[in-house]
């Protein structure tokens, strides 16, 4: 099955305790339906000290959302949408929002 949202694709979370927060993917995790979302989802880590490099301390990074929780922004209205397919006259299988029928790049 073809992903509905892929690494650099624009999103806004539609539920969550970040809902309403717009992002870029940059990692999706598609066996466990789950994407990195930049400046979304904001956890603590704490962290050992490594050797004489890298001190401990407290980290702070983006925490996976479940694919559910995204809603792909149309690139052409900015505004969240559902995804669907279609096949192109070339045999290419694209992405569409279903409300205005825009392609989205790949």
């Amino acid at each position: 099955m073809a992903a509905k949202i892929r690494k650099g694709d624009k999103v806004e979370v539609i539920s969550g305790a970040s809902k309403g927060r717009r992002g870029e993917v940059t990692q999706v995790f598609p066996k466990e339906n789950r994407a990195i979302v930049q400046g979304v989802a904001i956890a603590t880590h704490h962290t050992k000290p490594s050797g004489m490099g890298k001190p401990g301390g407290l980290e702070r990074r983006e925490a996976a959302v479940h694919l559910s929780n995204l809603a792909l922004l149309d690139p052409k209205t900015d505004k969240p949408v559902r995804v669907g397919f279609r096949l192109l006259e070339d045999g290419r299988k694209v992405r569409v929002a279903r409300a205005t029928g825009n392609l989205f790049e790949s």
